[in-house]
Protein backbone atom coordinates (compact mmCIF):
# COMPACT_ATOMS: atom_id res chain seq x y z
CA UNK A 1 0.00 0.00 0.00
CA UNK A 2 1.22 3.45 -0.95
CA UNK A 3 -0.18 6.60 0.65
CA UNK A 4 -0.53 9.93 -1.15
CA UNK A 5 -1.01 12.69 1.42
CA UNK A 6 -3.36 15.56 0.62
CA UNK A 7 -3.22 18.84 2.54
CA UNK A 8 -5.23 21.94 1.78
CA UNK A 9 -3.46 23.77 -1.03
CA UNK A 10 -2.07 20.60 -2.69
CA UNK A 11 -1.27 20.68 -6.41
CA UNK A 12 -4.11 18.68 -7.95
CA UNK A 13 -2.29 17.43 -11.06
CA UNK A 14 0.61 16.14 -8.96
CA UNK A 15 -1.63 14.20 -6.60
CA UNK A 16 -4.28 12.85 -8.94
CA UNK A 17 -1.97 11.98 -11.84
CA UNK A 18 0.16 9.96 -9.45
CA UNK A 19 -2.83 8.11 -8.00
CA UNK A 20 -4.26 7.46 -11.47
CA UNK A 21 -1.04 6.09 -12.97
CA UNK A 22 -0.17 3.97 -9.94
CA UNK A 23 -3.62 2.40 -9.95
CA UNK A 24 -3.34 1.72 -13.71
CA UNK A 25 -0.10 -0.10 -12.87
CA UNK A 26 -2.02 -2.30 -10.43
CA UNK A 27 -0.41 -0.75 -7.36
CA UNK A 28 -2.57 -0.32 -4.29
CA UNK A 29 -2.62 3.36 -3.40
CA UNK A 30 -4.81 5.42 -1.09
CA UNK A 31 -5.22 9.15 -0.65
CA UNK A 32 -4.87 10.35 2.91
CA UNK A 33 -6.16 13.67 4.20
CA UNK A 34 -3.52 15.48 6.22
CA UNK A 35 -6.20 16.29 8.79
CA UNK A 36 -9.38 14.86 10.32
CA UNK A 37 -11.49 16.20 7.42
CA UNK A 38 -11.76 13.79 4.49
CA UNK A 39 -12.46 16.63 2.04
CA UNK A 40 -9.32 18.48 0.98
CA UNK A 41 -9.19 21.58 -1.23
CA UNK A 42 -6.43 21.81 -3.81
CA UNK A 43 -4.51 24.94 -4.77
CA UNK A 44 -6.90 25.52 -7.70
CA UNK A 45 -10.09 25.07 -5.72
CA UNK A 46 -10.78 21.44 -6.61
CA UNK A 47 -12.18 19.57 -3.62
CA UNK A 48 -11.11 15.93 -3.35
CA UNK A 49 -12.56 13.39 -0.95
CA UNK A 50 -9.63 11.42 0.44
CA UNK A 51 -9.86 7.67 0.90
CA UNK A 52 -9.09 8.13 4.59
CA UNK A 53 -8.17 10.74 7.18
CA UNK A 54 -4.71 10.91 8.69
CA UNK A 55 -5.54 9.04 11.92
CA UNK A 56 -6.85 6.08 9.90
CA UNK A 57 -3.59 5.63 7.98
CA UNK A 58 -1.10 3.12 9.38
CA UNK A 59 2.09 4.57 7.96
CA UNK A 60 4.19 1.84 9.59
CA UNK A 61 2.54 -0.74 7.32
CA UNK A 62 2.75 1.35 4.14
CA UNK A 63 5.26 0.46 1.43
CA UNK A 64 5.74 4.13 0.62
CA UNK A 65 4.72 7.68 1.41
CA UNK A 66 4.14 10.24 -1.36
CA UNK A 67 3.85 14.01 -1.02
CA UNK A 68 2.34 16.13 -3.80
CA UNK A 69 3.48 19.74 -4.00
CA UNK A 70 1.60 22.97 -4.22
CA UNK A 71 1.55 25.84 -1.78
CA UNK A 72 0.43 26.04 0.88
CA UNK A 73 -0.08 22.27 0.56
CA UNK A 74 3.58 21.38 1.07
CA UNK A 75 3.84 23.78 4.00
CA UNK A 76 0.75 22.19 5.56
CA UNK A 77 2.29 18.73 5.15
CA UNK A 78 5.51 19.94 6.77
CA UNK A 79 3.55 21.24 9.78
CA UNK A 80 2.16 17.75 10.49
CA UNK A 81 4.60 16.39 13.07
CA UNK A 82 3.15 12.87 12.95
CA UNK A 83 3.62 12.78 9.18
CA UNK A 84 7.20 14.01 9.55
CA UNK A 85 7.90 11.22 12.07
CA UNK A 86 6.37 8.69 9.64
CA UNK A 87 8.55 10.00 6.80
CA UNK A 88 11.68 9.61 8.94
CA UNK A 89 10.70 6.05 9.91
CA UNK A 90 9.98 5.14 6.29
CA UNK A 91 13.36 6.60 5.28
CA UNK A 92 15.16 4.70 8.04
CA UNK A 93 13.43 1.50 6.89
CA UNK A 94 14.40 2.22 3.26
CA UNK A 95 10.76 2.33 2.21
CA UNK A 96 9.73 4.60 -0.66
CA UNK A 97 9.71 8.28 0.22
CA UNK A 98 8.59 10.48 -2.67
CA UNK A 99 7.82 14.18 -3.12
CA UNK A 100 7.21 16.49 -6.06
CA UNK A 101 7.33 20.23 -6.77
CA UNK A 102 7.47 22.18 -3.47
CA UNK A 103 7.09 19.05 -1.31
CA UNK A 104 10.76 17.94 -1.47
CA UNK A 105 11.30 20.82 0.98
CA UNK A 106 9.64 18.61 3.61
CA UNK A 107 12.21 15.88 2.96
CA UNK A 108 15.01 18.47 2.95
CA UNK A 109 13.96 19.87 6.33
CA UNK A 110 14.07 16.36 7.80
CA UNK A 111 17.58 15.65 6.47
CA UNK A 112 16.29 12.88 4.21
CA UNK A 113 17.87 14.41 1.10
CA UNK A 114 21.34 14.95 2.56
CA UNK A 115 23.86 13.63 0.02
CA UNK A 116 21.09 12.48 -2.34
CA UNK A 117 20.27 13.58 -5.87
CA UNK A 118 16.94 15.40 -5.90
CA UNK A 119 14.86 17.88 -7.87
CA UNK A 120 12.14 20.38 -7.02
CA UNK A 121 10.18 23.33 -8.34
CA UNK A 122 12.50 26.14 -9.50
CA UNK A 123 13.22 28.55 -6.65
CA UNK A 124 12.83 25.90 -3.93
CA UNK A 125 16.37 24.50 -4.26
CA UNK A 126 17.68 26.11 -1.04
CA UNK A 127 15.09 24.14 0.94
CA UNK A 128 16.57 20.80 -0.18
CA UNK A 129 19.09 20.88 2.64
CA UNK A 130 22.22 18.92 1.75
CA UNK A 131 20.85 17.57 -1.54
CA UNK A 132 22.66 17.34 -4.85
CA UNK A 133 20.09 19.35 -6.80
CA UNK A 134 19.36 18.53 -10.45
CA UNK A 135 16.94 19.99 -12.97
CA UNK A 136 15.65 16.59 -14.15
CA UNK A 137 11.90 16.10 -14.28
CA UNK A 138 12.04 13.05 -11.98
CA UNK A 139 14.97 11.77 -9.95
CA UNK A 140 15.35 8.42 -8.24
CA UNK A 141 18.13 8.00 -5.67
CA UNK A 142 17.74 4.69 -3.89
CA UNK A 143 14.36 4.61 -2.16
CA UNK A 144 13.80 8.36 -2.66
CA UNK A 145 11.95 9.78 -5.68
CA UNK A 146 11.54 13.51 -6.32
CA UNK A 147 9.81 15.40 -9.11
CA UNK A 148 10.22 18.90 -10.50
CA UNK A 149 6.66 20.19 -10.85
CA UNK A 150 3.26 19.88 -12.54
CA UNK A 151 4.70 18.97 -15.96
CA UNK A 152 6.66 16.16 -14.30
CA UNK A 153 3.63 14.53 -12.65
CA UNK A 154 3.45 11.57 -15.05
CA UNK A 155 7.21 10.92 -15.12
CA UNK A 156 7.27 11.17 -11.33
CA UNK A 157 4.41 8.66 -11.12
CA UNK A 158 6.19 6.24 -13.46
CA UNK A 159 9.41 6.64 -11.44
CA UNK A 160 7.48 5.64 -8.32
CA UNK A 161 5.79 2.85 -10.28
CA UNK A 162 9.17 1.39 -11.29
CA UNK A 163 9.68 0.51 -7.64
CA UNK A 164 6.60 -1.72 -7.55
CA UNK A 165 5.61 -2.81 -11.09
CA UNK A 166 7.46 -4.95 -13.61
CA UNK A 167 8.87 -3.53 -16.84
CA UNK A 168 6.25 -5.09 -19.10
CA UNK A 169 3.41 -3.59 -17.08
CA UNK A 170 5.12 -0.20 -17.05
CA UNK A 171 5.59 -0.24 -20.83
CA UNK A 172 2.05 -1.44 -21.44
CA UNK A 173 0.54 1.34 -19.32
CA UNK A 174 2.86 3.96 -20.84
CA UNK A 175 1.85 2.84 -24.35
CA UNK A 176 -1.84 2.72 -23.44
CA UNK A 177 -1.60 6.28 -22.17
CA UNK A 178 0.31 7.32 -25.34
CA UNK A 179 3.55 7.99 -23.45
CA UNK A 180 5.55 5.53 -25.59
CA UNK A 181 7.10 8.35 -27.63
CA UNK A 182 7.75 10.71 -24.71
Amino acid sequence: MLYVFLANGFEEIEALTVVDILRRLGIEVATVSNSSDECVTGSHGIVVKADMVFDEADCSKADGLILPGGLPGATNLQANEALCRALLKAHEGRKLVAAICAAPMVLGSLGILRGRRATCYPGMEAKLEGAIVTEQMAVTDGHIVTGRGPAAAAEFAFAVGRKFADGATLESVRAGMLFENC
